[in-house]
């Protein structure tokens, strides 16, 4: 078993495990699958007095998930909380209180050379981790459909509206599914075996992105999926999946290697066409 990486990783692990779990574990296995708030915020030692356990067990039950400790499932639970929250600002007050003042934090020059930086690295992680192989079977993929329907909502519209500009530059026939009046399926009603399907999704993964692609798949399409785990549950549906790891500021995610990466898929496509042409 391997650690998880989200909450929705160990939420899976406690269930099935649960049965094999001692008493005393099954009551912590309950209130983490019940307080999610509590988990983020609350100190250890008020944990164990909610879930009427010693704190050493909040230790062992760390430890039988293949933790170091128990403040590694609170990060879990804390930047759920803070991700899922929709403004900026809220995320900023959560983070004001629930995390020691760092000197600097919150000036605009210290943020913006905070994501300089990780962007810097992300933008490396990406250029030497993203194979040859993957990115031409991509492009061949983009340069053979019919057509191509593009997936990405929340944080990963802007990348897919993005894609969809550039393809169509590239005299491409592709088509933003932004699910306008609810109609997810409708737009992708018409998808076919001739057609290419890109969907983006990041955790907490998008459930209509991850419904669309199974949809797709039923309809026999290709599909390029650009992601950020190889367990993301939209990775079964890939014929080609781009594994993407955004630089993150106090939570807060960048989308800076996602674009390179798509603006990168397009480009390369137009020299294609272009190549193809003479």
């Amino acid at each position: 078993m391997s650690v998880a990486t989200n909450i929705i990783q160990l939420q899976q692990q406690i269930r099935f495990r649960y049965n094999d779990l001692s008493k005393r574990l099954q009551q912590v296995a309950s209130y983490v699958l019940d307080n999610n708030n509590s988990l983020a915020f609350d100190t250890i030692a008020v944990i164990a007095r909610q879930a009427d356990v010693p704190p050493s067990t909040l230790i062992r039950f760390a430890k039988a998930f293949e933790f170091s400790g128990f403040n590694e499932i609170k990060q879990l639970f804390r930047r759920d909380l803070i991700e899922e929250t929709a403004s900026y600002t809220d995320r900023a007050r959560l983070l004001k209180e629930h995390e020691p003042e760092q000197t600097g934090r919150g000036k605009p020059l210290h943020i913006l050379q905070q994501f300089a930086q990780v962007n810097s690295q992300a933008m490396h992680q990406l250029a030497t981790q993203t194979s040859q192989l993957q990115l031409e079977m991509a492009v061949d993929m983009l340069s053979k459909a019919d057509n191509i329907y593009i997936i990405g909502l929340r944080r990963s519209f802007s990348i897919a509206t993005y894609l969809t500009y550039a393809l169509r530059h590239a005299e491409r026939r592709a088509f933003l599914i932004d699910g306008l009046g609810g109609m997810f399926s409708e737009q992708l009603s018409m998808v076919s075996k001739n057609d290419l399907v890109l969907s983006i999704s990041f955790s907490p993964y998008a459930e209509e992105t991850v419904m669309l692609s199974e949809v797709a798949a039923k309809a026999g399409a290709q599909q390029i999926i650009i992601t950020d785990s190889q367990i993301s549950p939209l990775a079964d549906y890939s014929d080609v999946c781009f594994v993407v790891n955004e630089g993150k500021v106090d939570e807060f995610r960048s989308q800076s290697a996602s674009l390179c990466l798509v603006q990168s898929l397009a480009v390369a496509l137009a020299f294609k066409q272009e190549n193809t042409h003479q």
